[in-house]
């Protein structure tokens, strides 16, 4: 049995999400974050609202085992060959929550006043049901769930070096985001582990 199980899930019903703690011990968390702040093909993020591009101020980059496209607010991004950070990040998050993952989006906020608004990672791109793996970096952050019928609230601080694993019907029952926090002032950097169905890959890469 893994050291970081977790047989406890956070969420009451219509969903499971499993927190693990710091897998990484924190010296190592502190090399992992430098490089991915300066090895990671940063780019802001784009999203269409009322027929209008918005870029972001958070920054973000898609990776894969293969070209795969990822579309969300609209907006198409083409995954990037794994860096070998990444490739050993995963193999991390694979061992810990006992899934496998075929890609990564990750997120870059600089500063508590970057979030992330409500919402469910239900594009059609994604294998249904799916577990998604979040590995966190950088500063301490809540996040936080809604049931999309009851409204009930869950809330998790994710600390640095931290492995948190959403799956089941998680994303059909409930939404989930990262509030901002103006007390924050240090950035924090997320990987989201996933899988994408094979039948979205770009051929034409």
């Amino acid at each position: 049995m893994s050291p970081f199980t977790s047989e406890i899930n956070l969420l009451p019903g219509e969903g499971e999400v499993y927190y693990f703690g710091p897998i990484i011990p924190e010296h190592q968390s502190n090399i992992f974050f430098e490089r991915l702040m300066t090895l990671i093909a940063w780019r802001n993020d784009e999203a269409m609202m009322f027929g209008k591009k918005i870029i972001t101020k958070r920054k973000v980059a898609w990776y894969g085992d293969l070209p795969f496209k990822y579309t969300y607010s609209k907006t198409t991004k083409l995954a990037l060959p794994w860096t070998e950070d990444l490739i050993i990040l995963k193999e991390v998050a694979e061992q810990v929550s006992g899934e496998t993952y075929n890609s990564c989006l990750l997120n870059l906020y600089h500063d508590g006043t970057e979030g992330m608004a409500w919402h469910s990672d239900g594009e059609k791109e994604l294998k249904k049901n799916g577990a998604i793996a979040s590995l966190s970096f950088g500063a301490e952050r809540k996040f936080a769930f809604k049931h999309k019928l009851s409204k009930e609230v869950v809330t998790v601080h994710l600390h640095h070096g931290s492995l948190l694993v959403m799956k089941g019907e998680t994303q059909t029952h409930w939404l989930h985001r990262l509030p901002p926090s103006k007390r924050i002032t240090s950035p924090r950097i997320n990987l989201t582990f996933r899988t994408i169905n094979t039948n979205s890959i770009n051929s034409n890469r």
